[in-house]
Formats: C-alpha cells, structure tokens, sequence
C-alpha cells in the first residue's frame, strides 16, 4: 500500500512544508514538480515541516509528464474544484498518485480535461474558491488511509493501563 502525493509547481514554502510533515505521518511519498517557488533550502519550508524531514521520502521532476513516464499504468487522481466526482465516493486501489496544483492557479485547464474521469473534489460552500492546499492534501490522504483501515497507524494515545 503506497500513497504518492504530486504538488505541481508549488509556490508557498509553508504549505509545502506542512504536507511535507503530512507525509511524513502517513508514510506518504512528496513528488514535487518544478518549476518552485522557493527555494528547499527556505527557513519556511524547513520551519513548516519541523523536524520530520528526515521521515519523508521526496522526488523531484522537471515535469509531470516525467513522473507519469516513470509511473506509467499507476492510477492518478487529479484534485481540483472542476470535478463531478467527490474524493469520498472513489474506492482507492493500494498504490496511486494525488495530483495537487499551485496555489495561485491550480491545474491546468487542458490537464483536468483530458483527464476529467481521474478529476476528484473536496465539497464546498458555493461562495468559496478553494481550501488551503496543505488542508487539501491532508483531507484526501486521510480518506485513502480510511479506506485502507489505517493500516500500520498508531492505535491509541494512551499507554496501556493508563488513563
């Protein structure tokens, strides 16, 4: 079972360092697609993802035509507000790709159209363009570890015997 989230061209250091530590708490593997916005090296990033950044497995392309070469046959979802599909309503096989857009555009029109059957969304009130990409990121990687029974998740807070 393997959950690889795609961030293409990512703008803001702070949202990519929070998915980062997402990633990090869900075994989850981070694709970045350049161009960034940022520099790896930013005190924000860094600074967002705390100390997990030794826990998180990360991959760079100059496109995301490259990573879909190299992953050919894998199942992709592109998340974005133009889909007729809920992410909730899609049963999740044990490996697939999350595509996520910038910030400031999303994904491109062209993309989400020739892929419109792989397009998923995060219901919203009318009146809202779109959730915060880290909160996006963390609400559809939840549903897939849902689904998966939250396979090798920690079980409780407690220690046994105590309350």
């Amino acid at each position: 079972m393997q959950l690889n989230i795609v961030l293409v061209e990512p703008e803001i250091p702070q949202n990519t360092g929070n998915i980062a530590r997402t990633c990090a708490a869900t075994g989850a593997i981070l694709h970045l697609i350049e161009p960034l916005g940022f520099s790896v090296s930013d005190k924000y990033l860094k600074r967002a993802g705390l100390d997990y950044w030794h826990s998180v497995r990360i991959y760079y392309y100059k496109s995301l035509d490259s990573l879909k070469s190299r992953f050919s046959g894998l199942p992709i979802y592109y998340v974005t507000t133009k889909a007729k599909y809920v992410y909730s309503d899609i049963t999740y096989p044990d490996e697939c790709f999350f595509v996520f857009g910038k910030e400031t555009a999303g994904l491109p029109e062209n993309l989400l159209k020739d892929n419109y059957e792989s397009c998923i969304r995060i219901p919203m009130l009318e009146s809202i363009r779109s959730l915060n990409l880290s909160n996006s990121v963390a609400v559809v990687s939840y549903e897939f570890f849902r689904q998966k029974g939250f396979i090798n998740f920690k079980k409780s807070g407690f220690i046994e015997g105590e309350q």
